[in-house]
């Protein structure tokens, strides 16, 4: 059986279902915000054996059973209704998310990206940084602090040509509960202006690296699908693609160099992922410059606007242990 642990609703989750039952696999989807209000888990050791069982819509499914573990977008887990104290209902839900990380963590079987653990690790971009370098990725001068001195440091050094970015991928809630990201901007003077504010937060500023493409690369397990954004034909994404004018920007599938496409796989592999999305940019003078890894990242709209087979190779990778086999080192993929 291959478990898919998602939001009933979410449109990837149930493309890469289809796909699956298409073959003839026992696919479940977990939506784990059922959990516990409508779910009941459990997991048991007799006999030294560990036991997985989620009973479900009247349904038991045997968890030990599982061969491989797609986590998409795993939704909170939500507290009985019975339980109407606010602060008791968000104990019990971090109580729940917990014991499930535990549950997935202790779990013996492929999982993609990987385990809670391994990709809330993969989550930290100094370590993205460090790694990168250490397998021959070229890596703009890059600075992660909350010293206004270091900043205007490396502001001085670069001559101003400077980006900014937040540390972490996070998501702020404006009053009206309307969701933003931080995206990437340039430093401008009024930052240095107010370079003291840096002390506050620690933030990225990054040396800004011409781009002559920007490149969405998505790894799955060996298989290498990259893309290239051409960002600088608008303004709106010129320095960052995640501004998205779809209609302005042409997306293509990209040829990557067999080194880069090897060093991509390693690095996700250095994570203890199977999946991880990494943007790279393609500089005029034909250098490939690394910027991040995302554990989680979106596949789906690159999929649809450069036709690159992503969920056809996630849906293999789901199978693979079923065929007991692996798929080549670096396969670089195409459309």
């Amino acid at each position: 059986m291959i478990l898919i642990v998602s939001a009933a609703t979410d449109p990837s989750a149930l493309a890469v279902e289809r796909r699956l039952r298409s073959r003839g696999v026992e696919v479940m989807l977990f939506d784990t915000g059922r959990f516990p209000s409508e779910a009941r888990i459990s997991v048991s050791y007799r006999d030294g054996v560990p036991r997985y069982a989620l009973r479900v819509d009247g349904q038991v499914v045997r968890f030990d059973e599982v061969t491989s573990i797609l986590f998409r977008r795993p939704t909170a887990s939500t507290a009985h209704p019975s339980i109407t104290d606010e602060e008791v209902r968000a104990v019990v839900e971090q109580d729940c998310g917990e014991f499930l990380n535990a549950l997935w963590d202790s779990m013996d079987c492929l999982m993609l990206p990987g385990s809670p653990t391994n990709m809330k690790i993969a989550q930290r971009k100094p370590t993205h940084m460090a790694r990168a370098k250490a397998l021959g990725f070229d890596i703009a001068p890059t600075v992660f602090t909350n010293d206004p001195l270091e900043f205007l440091d490396l502001y001085r050094e670069q001559e101003g040509r400077l980006i900014h970015k937040i540390t972490a991928n996070l998501t702020l809630r404006e009053r009206m509960g309307t969701e933003f990201s931080r995206l990437t901007c340039g430093v401008t003077r009024r930052d240095v202006m107010h370079a003291e504010s840096v002390s506050l937060a620690p933030i990225v500023f990054q040396a800004y690296v011409p781009k002559r493409l920007e490149l969405r690369v998505t790894v799955v397990g060996d298989r290498v699908f990259a893309a290239e954004i051409h960002s600088q034909q608008t303004n709106r994404t010129h320095f960052d693609w995640r501004r998205y004018d779809l209609g302005s920007t042409p997306h293509h599938p990209h040829q990557l160099p067999r080194d880069v496409a090897e060093r991509c796989v390693q690095l996700v592999a250095q994570f203890g992922l199977t999946y991880g999305t990494i943007d790279l940019i393609l500089t005029p003078d034909d250098r490939y410059v690394f910027l991040e890894l995302n554990a989680a990242g979106e596949y789906a709209w690159i999929e649809q606007v450069a036709g690159l087979p992503i969920s056809d190779a996630i849906a293999d990778l789901l199978m693979s242990p079923m065929r007991g086999h692996s798929l080549p080192v670096a396969e670089l993929a195409h459309a």
